[in-house]
C-alpha cells in the first residue's frame, strides 16, 4: 500500500529538496526590508522544467490534503506568475483543474490591456507566492482581487520568513502572514 506522506514528512521532503536545487542556502544574507537573516530562499531558481514540476507538486500536494475550497488561483508579478501556472498545471493533472490569473507590474494599453491577465477574477482565490516577508506582494493582490469584485480566500507560499509585517515603511504590530 502506498500511503501519503505526513505533513511534516512532506515539509522536511520539500526543504530538502529546496536546499538540493540551491534555492534554500545558509549564510548571512539582507532581506528585501534591510533585516539580516541566516538564510536565502530564491524560488528563481526554481529554473528548469523539473524543478518547477516538483515545487508545483508540492504546493498542490499540500493544497489537496488541506482540503481548502477555492475557485481559482492568483500570481502576484513576478515569482507567483511562475508558481500560480505549475500549480495550476498540477492541480489539473491530479484532476482538479481551476483557472489562474496574475498581474502585471505595469498595464498594458494595448492587446488585452489592463494589468491582469489570464482567466477574470471570481470567487474565492487562492493567492500562490513563493516567500512571506513583509506582505506588501500579498497586501497588493488582495486591493486588485477585491476591485475585480472576487474574494481574496487564502495564500499558499513556500517559506513564511515570520517576520513583522510593514505598514508605511514601518513594522505593524503582527507578523506578515497574519
Amino acid at each position: 500500500m502506498n500511503e501519503a506522506p505526513t505533513a511534516d514528512a512532506l515539509a522536511l521532503e520539500f526543504v530538502q529538496f529546496t536546499v538540493d536545487a540551491g534555492v534554500l542556502r545558509f549564510g548571512e544574507f539582507k532581506t528585501k526590508a534591510g533585516r539580516l537573516s541566516p538564510y536565502f530562499f530564491n524560488a528563481g531558481l526554481f529554473d528548469d522544467g523539473a524543478k518547477l514540476g516538483r515545487v508545483a507538486q508540492f504546493y498542490a500536494r499540500r493544497l489537496l490534503a488541506s482540503g481548502l475550497e477555492f475557485d481559482m488561483l492568483f500570481g502576484p508579478a513576478y515569482k507567483g506568475i511562475t508558481l500560480a501556472a505549475a500549480v495550476a498545471i498540477e492541480l489539473a493533472r491530479l484532476g482538479r483543474n481551476v483557472p489562474f490569473a496574475y498581474n502585471r507590474k505595469e498595464a498594458k494599453d494595448h492587446g488585452e490591456g489592463g494589468s491582469l491577465v489570464g482567466a477574470p477574477l471570481a470567487g474565492r482565490v487562492l493567492i500562490v507566492d513563493d516567500v512571506m516577508s513583509a506582505g506588501t506582494a500579498v497586501r497588493e493582490s488582495i486591493a486588485l482581487i477585491r476591485a475585480a469584485g472576487a474574494v481574496p480566500h487564502a495564500v499558499v507560499i513556500a517559506l513564511d520568513r515570520q517576520e513583522m509585517a510593514t505598514e508605511n515603511g514601518a513594522d505593524a504590530p503582527y507578523s506578515a502572514v497574519q
